[in-house]
């Protein structure tokens, strides 16, 4: 991987990380538990933990358009990882099973990925 590829890349995935926490966090423990939780304090903390996803996915978008990365291809590669990063958060905090329709979905997502960066 170029090395100006590798700041784009973990920026978007740890920028990821926080977004995925940001809308999901509150459903840990199921309906019951996500209905307990007061509105306005889940979307107060899904804005400061948002806030702290900006911070990560703004540079990365800056730095890898600075290095010849069209906005189409930013997109599709942060739409990637987001599945990636909501995979493994679906997983392993929320307790669901993956199936294959995850693994299609994957597919289809990469192939996206793949054909805006195809000729570049």
């Amino acid at each position: 991987m170029p090395s100006q590829i590798a700041p784009t890349l973990v920026l978007l995935t740890i920028s990821n990380i926080f977004m995925t926490t940001a809308w999901y966090w509150h459903l840990k423990g199921g309906p019951a538990a996500a209905a307990s939780r007061p509105l306005f304090w889940v979307i107060l903390t899904s804005w400061g933990i948002a806030l702290v996803e900006y911070c990560f996915a703004v540079p990365a978008n800056r730095i890898g358009f600075a290095h010849g990365w069209t906005p189409g291809q930013l997109k599709v590669v942060q739409e990637a990882l987001a599945l990636t990063v909501f995979g493994v958060f679906m997983v392993t905090v929320l307790g669901e099973a993956l199936n294959w329709r995850h693994f299609a979905a994957f597919a289809c997502i990469m192939a996206g990925v793949g054909f805006l960066f195809v000729g570049k």
